[in-house]
């Protein structure tokens, strides 16, 4: 296999792997924000999710199983970071990015 093939199913599995992972932190942080007074959306109009506010724990409710719902909401933005971070630095390394 060629590897300018190979790179780009590698990449292609890697995006969306990482796509999948940010919609599940997107999916707990509307969970946390439904659980939440502070950051409920009382509107009736769909919003956006407040993922900086739940990350940073701001009018998030303090009871256990929330904020272990935040914290793993966190583990997933981070896993989404990390992603993005290899895949530049294998770009880098590759000589593909300058």
């Amino acid at each position: 296999m060629d590897f300018g093939v190979l790179f780009y199913l590698i990449s292609g599995l890697w995006a969306s792997l990482v796509v999948v992972i940010l919609i599940s932190a997107i999916r707990l942080c509307y969970r946390i924000e439904a659980r939440s007074e502070g950051l409920r959306n009382r509107s009736g109009v769909p919003a956006k999710a407040m993922i900086l506010h739940a990350a940073m724990n701001w009018k998030v409710a303090r009871d256990a199983e929330t904020q272990a719902m935040r914290r793993a909401m966190n583990v997933r933005l981070l896993l989404v970071l990390g992603g993005m971070v290899l895949m530049a630095l294998g770009l880098r390394l590759g000589g593909a990015w300058n």
